[in-house]
């Protein structure tokens, strides 16, 4: 009998090992692109669920639970042992975890969603702002461009707030809580983030239940699968560290300052008046599709700048009032706000030492865009792209646009 009882307990034993190593399509072909396209193979439990109770996983896993439900199975197990093996790429999203979870943690926490949440976020983009899937989805969250102008995302020629960290987050908490206010429940608020309410829904209606282990089945295949991805992300954010992944030294510096722009300005000039590069600079400000700020009187734009030295101080101001370097004080202040997104300021406008630029400007002999440029306090950046220019040159005759809101009909 001893025996006996010895056999099916090693059975048992090889099933849960057998579950635990469910083959992965091309896993490493599957990292390269967004977590979220992942997809396992749907299988059955093989092993009975009790035979999880007792794993560190499942401990540690209600260790951090809070308002989201973080089921353990066999389901999640597969995408923590995926993860696992991809540690380089995991040590990368910690490390840049570090900048954009305080910007998702104030809006959600604002927005009354549940913190955690911004995990979901590395399953979408691997906290990539200019990130694109196969079908056009963009940025830190994903959005398709029908679901984002539903939620209040611009996107025009010069910016795409798919890609704005800020804008982004804010329209991202706005979905989940009509999605739970529909469903009331999270996984299932989540689910509908990956395959839209209506699937949700009509699963819903086919399992008769409101819940997602129970309407998995009649999911989308991705979506099946997408909701073990955030539980297992959860997982390794917090407990990376006991599978020896942790954060990579991300080369930038947190601490950032915000200023109201209310005209046009490249990114290109801000970055050289700093002293930093355009990629660093860029890098913060992801939603600038042309690095042109487009900001206006009526409307400012938004520009998150690093911490600056005093220094630099001169320099930064006449590149935000489009001035001619001169002996000008700093006279705004700055602030600080790697978590508080409500504290802007906006920099104090000055006079420019230059000609007031006309709508339109017809080329003369000799001109370049760079003469234009400096004799109006434009940006040769702002001239092509009004202008849709390839090139710097410019040949006698050629009617400029210099103002960006100038309609077309005028001389």
């Amino acid at each position: 009998m001893k025996r006996i009882l010895t056999f099916a307990a090693l059975l048992l034993s090889l099933q849960i090992v057998k579950a635990h190593s469910l083959p992965i399509e091309d896993s490493a072909r599957l990292m390269r692109g967004n977590f979220s396209q992942k997809k396992l193979r749907d299988t059955v439990l093989i092993a009975p669920v009790g035979a999880y109770s007792g794993s560190i996983f499942k401990l540690r896993l209600d260790s951090i639970q809070r308002e989201v439900p973080l089921v353990y199975n066999e389901y999640v197990q597969e995408y923590i042992d995926l993860y696992m093996r991809h540690r380089d790429e995991m040590s990368h999203v910690m490390g840049l975890s570090k900048y954009y979870f305080p910007i998702y943690e104030k809006i959600f926490h604002d927005a009354g969603i549940p913190t955690e949440i911004k995990y979901l976020s590395i399953v979408e983009s691997k906290l990539d702002p200019n990130a694109v899937s196969r079908v056009g989805a963009t940025g830190l969250w994903q959005f398709m461009a029908q679901t984002a102008k539903m939620y209040g995302l611009n996107m025009t020629e010069y910016v795409d707030d798919r890609r704005d960290p800020i804008q982004a987050s804010y329209a991202a908490a706005a979905y989940l809580k009509d999605a739970y206010q529909e469903f009331g429940d999270w996984l299932l608020a989540i689910a509908s983030y990956n395959c839209g309410k209506s699937n949700v829904e009509h699963a819903i209606e086919k399992a008769g239940v409101v819940d997602f282990w129970a309407i998995r089945q009649y999911l989308p295949m991705e979506t099946r699968s997408y909701v073990p991805a955030y539980i297992a992300m959860s997982y390794v954010m917090n407990y990376g560290g006991k599978h020896n992944i942790t954060p990579d030294n991300w080369n930038f510096n947190a601490r950032i300052d915000t200023v109201m722009v209310d005209r046009f300005i490249g990114l290109d000039n801000v970055a050289r008046a700093l002293s930093i590069n355009l990629s660093d600079l860029a890098l913060l400000n992801p939603g600038y599709k042309r690095q042109i700020v487009n900001g206006t009187k009526a409307l400012p734009r938004r520009l998150i700048i690093p911490r600056t030295e005093q220094r630099n101080y001169t320099a930064l101001y006449n590149v935000l009032n489009n001035i001619t370097p001169t002996v000008q004080p700093m006279q705004a202040a700055v602030v600080d706000h790697p978590v508080n997104l409500e504290t802007t300021a906006a920099m104090v406008a000055a006079k420019p030492a230059v000609q007031k630029a006309p709508d339109f400007y017809t080329t003369k002999e000799g001109d370049t865009l760079e003469t234009i440029a400096d004799s109006y306090g434009l940006d040769v950046r702002e001239i092509k792209a009004w202008n849709r220019l390839q090139t710097s040159k410019v040949i006698a005759g050629k009617k400029l646009k210099l103002n960006p809101f100038a309609k077309a009909n005028r001389g």
